[in-house]
């Protein structure tokens, strides 16, 4: 795709239009305007970018446009919106099912909840081939798996007969994204389409876009707060605040001379690869590490049988974590890193007594235990606290948010009546959110919001060490960066040590005091934050650097490079456990012949 491409689309065909589109929801106080004024054309083969913080409206505009507002919480208050010569705004839903998927496709931000949990992934895929092309169950089939391995799944048969819960956070969006892209749309609506994916995934997919709108001029809205993934893609920026549009503006002049003061705060808040290069952590003393471990994992080994064969017996296992031991001391943040489905998330997830694990697990020296005492089991989850990846689906939809927050301090007995409100206020206050928001649910928020009640809710207890899984991958650049210092802050009152699963290298290289590097359930490369980004050994690691996006569209890169080759599987047949390391060595070549 050119960089000279928006200079050309005052003379490409006008596939979308949108003109002062308003966007009200009803809030208890009355209506309000989420979405004020928002005008703008989208040409065959240009891409647009959204930006901005969570809750400016970034989601409410694609909703509006692909007419799935939960009325009548939410509707089109005002304005149009053009897909070609046809107006969009006023169609039945019968007349707009035809429209999305086709004409229109969007891949959603959180894909839990956009999938259904009863259905296999591949009747899902079919439905949707099915539902808009006259093809039989067969080529749907087929269209369906070939979409699966354009977005480089595994095994992407058997991913086939999987369920939505069988997957990774990052693996589920890759579906997702196979969903949108099964029937080639005019065109793609991507709500932060890469925020689950690791950076080598997440090249692939741009990649997988850049070659579907070559191929088929296919426009595409990119809303995301990822400024690396902007500068990489877009064509134009539009940048919103509060509902409207602050900046709208081709990508190389935004970048290098913001017009409005808030878009130069945004570019200023995104955290650069390298930019801590040179640099030592100042919260973490040398004695700290030797005398203040506060988590202490030895051979964590974690696997999953696979049922099979008329007799239901297990047949091979899942490899999840295989043999991993780590540290952690006092003050101390651990970054772990790798790819969807290398065994990040299930680490975090055994640490907190949720799956079924081998090993040793010690906090404060004192060994865990899988069958423990209610009692027992409530004085450990004080210790440790954990920050899931989706925000939408650790929150129970039927409570408030500031009874979601404050429900651990009831549990453990440590705060009632006034003194329990107060204390949840203050939370609030401390993650960016406003007292008043307490009373609300889950559904009323914002992906990045939700995710910070999250945060806020593991900061509860004051835990000695907080399992961060993705803790910022939902949020725009100037609240990512504003909770960053808040964990930072919090760490050096507090002494908490974290242990911050992350795919966004630079992020990582900016919290973390030292950094693990995980692939297919193994730790490859581990050591300080200088060895891992200043001094990388491993070829996978030496990867994950070189498809970092880097936040300057003046360094733009004609193609990513994508991988060839099928992806290692850690599934093995029962009886092959010795033949680990060997498969592990395989995935090293695989690496080593793309590098």
């Amino acid at each position: 795709m050119s960089q000279s491409m928006s200079a050309a689309s005052t003379t490409a065909k006008t596939v979308l239009s949108v003109r002062e589109l308003k966007t009200a929801v009803a809030t208890p106080n009355g209506q309000k305007i989420v979405v004020d004024g928002l005008s703008f054309d989208l040409h065959e083969g240009e891409t647009i970018c959204i930006a901005g913080e969570s809750g400016s409206g970034k989601s409410m505009t694609a909703l509006s446009i692909m007419g799935l507002l939960p009325e009548p919480m939410a509707r089109v208050a005002g304005g149009s919106i053009h897909l070609g010569e046809r107006e969009l705004t006023g169609l039945r839903e019968s007349e707009m099912r035809s429209v999305r998927g086709d004409d229109i496709a969007m891949i959603f931000q959180e894909p839990m909840t956009s999938l259904n949990p009863v259905l296999t992934i591949g009747r899902q895929l079919r439905e949707a081939v099915l539902a808009h092309e006259s093809v039989s169950r067969r080529e749907a089939d087929r269209r369906a798996l070939d979409a699966m391995k354009a977005v480089r799944l595994s095994e992407p048969e058997r991913r086939m007969t999987q369920y939505p819960h069988e997957l990774s956070g990052g693996m589920r969006q890759r579906v997702m994204i196979a969903m949108a892209l099964a029937c080639h749309p005019k065109v793609l609506i991507a709500d932060e389409p890469t925020t689950a994916l690791d950076v080598t995934i997440q090249a692939q997919i741009l990649q997988l876009m850049r070659d579907l709108q070559k191929e088929t001029g296919t426009a595409i809205i990119l809303i995301t707060h990822d400024m690396g993934v902007v500068a990489e893609m877009a064509d134009r920026v539009i940048v919103m605040q509060h509902g409207k549009i602050v900046e709208d503006n081709d990508v190389l002049p935004l970048f290098e001379n913001p017009r409005d003061p808030y878009t130069a705060e945004l570019l200023a808040a995104v955290p650069k690869l390298g930019a801590m290069a040179g640099k030592d952590p100042a919260n973490v003393h040398a004695g700290d590490m030797l005398s203040a471990k506060v988590l202490e994992v030895d051979d964590l080994t974690v696997r999953f049988d696979l049922k099979g064969g008329v007799l239901n017996r297990v047949v091979s296992r899942v490899h999840a974590v295989e043999g991993v031991s780590f540290e952690l001391a006092r003050g101390e943040t651990l970054g772990l890193v790798g790819e969807s489905g290398c065994g990040k998330s299930t680490i975090g997830k055994a640490l907190m007594n949720l799956v079924p694990w081998e090993g040793s697990i010690r906090v404060s020296g004192e060994h865990v235990v899988k069958a423990k005492t209610a009692a027992a089991d409530r004085a450990y989850r004080r210790n440790l606290q954990m920050v899931f990846q989706d925000p939408y689906a650790s929150l129970d939809p039927r409570m408030t948010v500031g009874d979601l927050v404050g429900e651990p301090l009831i549990i453990h007995g440590l705060a009632k009546g006034q003194e329990l409100q107060d204390r949840v206020a203050g939370l609030f206050h401390r993650v960016g959110l406003t007292p008043d928001q307490m009373r609300r649910h889950p559904h009323e928020f914002s992906g990045g919001q939700r995710q910070r009640i999250c945060i806020a809710r593991a900061l509860a207890l004051s835990p000695k060490v907080i399992i961060a899984d993705e803790s910022v991958s939902a949020l725009d650049v100037s609240v990512q960066a504003q909770v960053l210092d808040l964990l930072k802050e919090l760490q050096e009152e507090m002494g908490l040590a974290y242990l911050f699963i992350s795919h966004d290298m630079a992020v990582v290289e900016q919290v973390s005091h030292r950094v693990a590097v995980m692939y297919i359930g193994q730790i490859v490369e581990m050591g300080t934050r200088r060895q891992i980004f200043e001094n990388p050994q491993h070829p996978y690691t030496r990867k994950l650097m070189k498809a970092v996006p880097i936040p300057d569209p003046a360094l733009r890169r004609g193609v990513f490079e994508v991988p060839s080759g099928e992806i290692p599987s850690p599934i093995m047949p029962l009886g092959h456990d010795v033949e680990r390391v060997q498969f592990l060595d395989l995935g090293d070549r695989h690496l080593v012949a793309q590098s």
